[in-house]
């Protein structure tokens, strides 16, 4: 695929268009942008790229569409919009950001999917990658966008790449040489309607394997494990519950691993900084992932001891009066808001609610048991968390305006020795502009409260 020279439209304006306009400029690529925001909440993008375009179309979409050749989408814009359907019948090549970098980019990509760890597991992988003094980039939906750094890989650049289902629908060539998925539970399905749709686009990130490739996939989770029937390259599992033929497990609290003609040993459970049984899964995850990259055990244990995991995801904010505070904003569905209870080890006061992704919270109140003493919710979904929490008999419920109020609410209701949760078990979409502000802010509010 060339673009020097092409009419290309980038739609959306969000970080990884941002990214993609100005490579695209970089490249000799004729550039329009267009967002359906309008200006003045664009201004300081606007001032960004405006040198590196030609046309800038805000407020509404083009009217003609004749004069492109290939659109890049930006993942938060859906595909089945009349705009975007109207651009592939007039013959446009759809394309995401990722697909971009993978045009550009000669370096090697690893790719990182499913419903939750995604993050945690892409920035261990490249923790331990940091250890290797190899070539490496952290990219994707992590926050750096894939095509950023695509110019300047060279053959041997490991791309180790977070992505999400949204931006898995609009690639085309795309090839991980390690594909990973960590699980796969419902998520997003106002958008994929179905958990058909929603596998079937995370699948999508070994569909131009190769014999020589490598899926890497969770032995535990039975949706996951049955991609294997889909697999092109060399399935390697993970497991917390068996040995029998997997690539990486738990043998006598020992992290181990089988991918590579032997069985290595490469450290114990107790010696890794993140907590949590799905830590564990994560950690796997990335051993595999790096030994069938070619990194030494030596090397992978050296990266799994010294990672602390990563922002928003059951972070320790702050002890106040005896109450542990943790930000767990990017726990963003339910299966996610699961993990972080389950990780927990006291008694803990959760706060929940955002924008309505269609999820269904009775699985999430189930686990509740005698560890989560009170609900404190807000935001669009409060009250469909609550009728989950009343059908199942909990009644410990408060709703709140303000995450200033949650806090409040929740040091108010706890007890010295006691915890205080955000997993809002929802996106962020309703109140805030991304998961990260929303935790930002619950931090804010904790140090707030402790002056």
């Amino acid at each position: 695929m060339t673009f020097e020279n092409k009419s290309v439209i980038v739609v959306g304006l969000a970080k990884s268009g941002v990214s993609a306009i100005k490579v695209l400029s970089q490249i000799g690529a004729k550039v329009t942008v267009t967002d359906i925001k309008k200006a003045d909440q664009l201004v300081e993008i606007i001032d960004e790229i405006k040198e590196y375009v030609q046309n800038i179309i805000v407020g509404e979409h083009p009217k003609v569409l004749s004069d492109y050749d290939i659109a890049v989408m930006s993942p938060g814009v859906p595909l089945d919009l009349p705009f975007v359907i109207q651009m592939k019948n007039a013959g446009i090549q759809i394309i995401g950001e990722i697909e971009l970098a993978y045009q550009l980019c000669k370096g090697k990509f690893i790719g990182i999917t499913g419903t939750n760890g995604k993050t945690t597991t892409t920035a261990l992988t490249g923790e331990i990658f940091e250890a290797s003094g190899l070539a490496y980039h952290v990219v994707g939906n992590i926050g750096l966008p894939a095509v950023s750094k695509a110019l300047e890989a060279t053959k041997e650049t490991f791309m180790v790449t977070e992505i999400s289902s949204f931006q898995l629908e609009t690639i085309v060539d795309f090839r991980a040489n390690i594909a990973a998925v960590l699980n796969l539970t419902p998520d997003h399905l106002n958008r994929h309607k179905t958990m058909e749709n929603y596998i079937a686009a995370k699948a999508r990130i070994f569909e131009n394997q190769v014999v020589t490739d490598a899926l890497v996939l969770n032995f535990d989770d039975l949706p996951t494990r049955a991609l294997a029937n889909l697999a092109k390259g060399h399935v390697h599992y993970f497991s917390l519950k068996t040995q029998l033929n997997q690539s990486a497990y738990i043998k006598d609290e020992w992290l181990v691993l089988n991918c590579c003609g032997e069985i290595e040993p490469v450290c114990k459970v107790d010696e890794l900084l993140i907590f949590g049984r799905h830590n564990v899964e994560n950690a796997l995850a990335s051993a595999l992932i790096c030994r069938l990259s070619g990194l030494k055990p030596s090397v992978i244990a050296a990266g799994l001891k010294r990672f602390k995991g990563v922002a928003h995801r059951i972070e320790y904010t702050a002890t106040i009066e005896g109450r542990k505070f943790y930000n767990d904003s990017k726990g963003t569905n339910p299966d996610s808001t699961i993990c972080a209870i389950e990780a927990m080890t006291i008694p803990t006061h959760l706060i929940a609610g955002g924008y309505n992704k269609d999820s269904d919270f009775g699985p999430m109140v189930a686990v509740f048991g005698d560890k989560i003493k009170s609900l404190i919710l807000l935001g669009d979904t409060k009250q469909k968390i609550a009728d989950a929490a009343i059908e199942k008999g909990f009644k410990e419920i408060v709703f709140v305006a303000t995450m200033e109020e949650a806090i409040k609410v929740a040091f108010e209701r706890s007890k010295f020795g006691e915890a205080i949760l955000l997993s809002p078990a929802c996106a962020s979409w309703d109140m805030y502009d991304n998961f990260e502000q929303r935790g930002d802010h619950f931090k804010a509010c904790v140090h707030n409260l402790n002056k």
